[in-house]
C-alpha cells in the first residue's frame, strides 16, 4: 500500500487521502490479481 499508492500521491489533506486509499483497496481486492493466490484476487478467493 505505502509503495503503490500513499508514496506515490500528494495528498492535500486527510479528507483526500481517505478517499485515495479507498480506491485502492477497492481494487486491491477486486482488481490486483496476487502470485501468492494463484493471480486469483482476494475476492475471487474469498468469495469463490
Amino acid at each position: 500500500m505505502k509503495y503503490e499508492e500513499i508514496y506515490l500521491r500528494d495528498y492535500a489533506d486527510g479528507a483526500e487521502a481517505w478517499a485515495g486509499l479507498q480506491r485502492y483497496f477497492l481494487f486491491y481486492n477486486t482488481e490486483r490479481r496476487h502470485q501468492s493466490l494463484g493471480r486469483r484476487t482476494p475476492a475471487e478467493v474469498h468469495f469463490g
